[in-house]
């Protein structure tokens, strides 16, 4: 006959069975971390493609083509700006200076070669996770 479990050996099973679960969630939680890191270093050293013009040149024809007047060109989460997104949010007249890495970059490169020829940007927060700015959208109009 096998010997029975006694209630502190199950308490020592259930500990053990708890510890892993959260060893794993946090390993899984390093992870992501790393990658959101990752993610934001790559966005930080991005710069516009080459071939920008040209890609907005086929991006701006295809929403034409489509009846549409507004292209969204690029988003990235609202913690890439040095405000958090907060001076977007606002509508505050210095909102480019919150803009760093490859935001800052493609904005810079709209003021150089895409307002003169009379195309307008629209800045907007797009959504709201947990009442805060999320995500910015930069949107190209005509």
């Amino acid at each position: 006959m096998a010997d029975l479990m006694r209630p502190e050996d199950l308490k020592k099973v259930s500990g053990d069975a708890e510890m892993k679960k959260a060893e794993e969630a946090l390993k899984h939680a390093k992870k992501a971390e790393e990658e959101q890191k990752g993610l934001r270093e790559m966005f930080m050293a991005k710069e516009p493609a080459p071939n920008a013009g040209e890609r907005v040149n086929n991006a701006v024809r295809r929403a034409a083509e489509q009846g549409l007047s507004e292209v969204r060109v690029i988003t990235f989460p609202a913690s890439y700006c040095n405000d958090r997104g907060r001076r977007i949010n606002n509508n505050e007249p210095d909102w480019p200076d919150s803009l760093e890495g490859y935001a800052k970059k493609a904005y810079e490169y709209y003021e150089k070669e895409l307002r003169p020829l009379g195309y307008k940007l629209r800045v907007e927060v797009l959504d709201y996770p947990g009442g805060m700015p999320g995500t910015i959208g930069f949107s190209l109009k005509w």
